[in-house]
């Protein structure tokens, strides 16, 4: 089983508002880097699909050390989901968005390490920077395209 290293954050311009999401995958010497928006998420959705999107990456079974600085996805995969398995997902909030990590999480073996956010972290820093750009250019598309319309244009 290949070992990767995936590392993520999720970014949201208000709660909810326009969000992006960026993911680092790492094998050996090699990286990707995947990243996406979305004109109107939360900052806990953003974050879980970069975990989502990260995983569908990959195209086999992998033992997966999975960094992020969102306690809400690792302890949700770490603590949480198996008691809202039970429950069938009652009352959890992101339901379809778990429900799709679950899935896809399925084949591989998943350690969770926590990062503190804005500590100076390489791999984090670089996927803060990228999610808030994201999030930044979806703001700016749907706000060009709110002002050309109260224009008339």
């Amino acid at each position: 089983m290949k070992k990767i290293e995936i590392f993520t954050d999720g970014s949201s311009l208000g709660n909810p508002g326009a969000g992006g999401w960026c993911a680092i995958l790492r094998y050996k010497n090699q990286e990707k880097i995947l990243k996406g928006s979305k004109k109107s998420t939360t900052n806990n959705q953003m974050e879980l699909i970069a975990v989502i999107e990260a995983l569908k990456a990959l195209k086999e079974p992998c033992e997966i050390n999975l960094y992020s600085d969102s306690t809400y996805v690792l302890k949700g995969i770490s603590e949480w989901l198996k008691n809202w398995q039970k429950r069938e997902f009652k009352n959890v909030k992101n339901k379809e968005l778990w429900q799709e990590l679950l899935k896809i999480s399925k084949p591989h073996k998943i350690n969770v390490f926590w990062i503190k956010g804005h500590s100076g972290h390489k791999e984090n820093e670089i996927c803060d920077k990228i999610a808030r750009e994201e999030a930044m250019k979806i703001k700016e598309k749907n706000d060009s395209k709110r002002t050309t319309k109260e224009l008339g244009v």
